[in-house]
């Protein structure tokens, strides 16, 4: 049977680690995770499920899962968030796959996110694909401060396969608020190397752009909580190209 190296990333995730691990149960045979610094009982849950724990300063998210990549004992990767877990559907598959061995080098799957413990399909944020499988010897996670990605260095299309992996992204609207002004925060960096000359109108109209894209291209008004998550996309977006147009004045300083 092929073997599989699990990667999470933490930071004070006491509320939910204990889940996750628990669906890795079986499917893991190595559990690395990289901690930022928790406070909390986060380290101690981990080393009770028997995963090996390093403790690293938080770089850049693309910069700690490529660093956890590089710990891995075997050649084949999943990685997985501290707030995730796999569905039974998709323990399925991957325990399918680790019987009749890997015929691919990069595996993709669903991801069905939680917003105060209600699944969301709408708001762009289902099926959210994602490639969280695959052969490290063929693929990197870009150094990408926010929204981090597998990169293969050839070119693989990664194969599709059933499940999905459950995201609680938060218990309540502030902490979700908390936290995606916090990626606004690492984004407004990528944006200020990015862009061009950002006007004074562009925070709002880019903002402005995302409510929209949000709530009614991508579906959000047929969530229940489709219109506070439009409103908190307005929100960080305006907020990532502010603290970039700041960024960019500075530099002409």
């Amino acid at each position: 049977m092929s073997k599989i190296t699990a990667t999470i990333l933490t930071l004070n995730e006491r509320g939910h680690i204990s889940q996750t691990l628990q669906s890795l149960k079986g499917v893991a045979d190595e559990i690395i995770v990289i901690d930022a610094g928790s406070d909390d009982s986060t380290v101690d849950i981990c080393k009770q499920f028997g995963c090996r724990v390093v403790i690293r300063p938080m770089t850049g998210y693309g910069a700690q899962r490529q660093y956890a990549t590089s710990l891995a004992s075997y050649p084949y990767v999943l990685a997985l968030d501290a707030d995730e877990e796999l569905s039974p559907a998709l323990r399925d598959s991957i325990m399918k796959l680790k019987e009749e061995g890997f015929t691919h080098r990069g595996y993709s799957f669903s991801r069905l996110n939680f917003f105060c413990g209600m699944p969301v399909k709408h708001c762009g944020w289902y099926p959210d694909i994602q490639t969280r499988l695959f052969d490290k010897r063929y693929a990197n996670w870009n150094l990408n401060d926010v929204n981090e990605q597998v990169v293969f260095r050839e070119n693989v299309e990664p194969h599709l396969i059933d499940g999905d992996i459950l995201h609680y992204r938060c218990a309540t609207v502030e902490e979700y608020l908390s936290t995606e002004m916090a990626h606004a925060e690492k984004n407004s960096r990528t944006l200020a190397r990015r862009e061009g000359k950002i006007s004074a109108m562009r925070p709002v109209i880019e903002g402005a752009r995302a409510f929209i894209n949000t709530y009614l291209a991508e579906g959000g008004i047929m969530d229940s909580m489709g219109l506070t998550i439009s409103r908190i996309a307005f929100s960080t977006t305006r907020r990532s190209y502010s603290l970039a147009r700041s960024l960019k004045k500075e530099e002409t300083r």
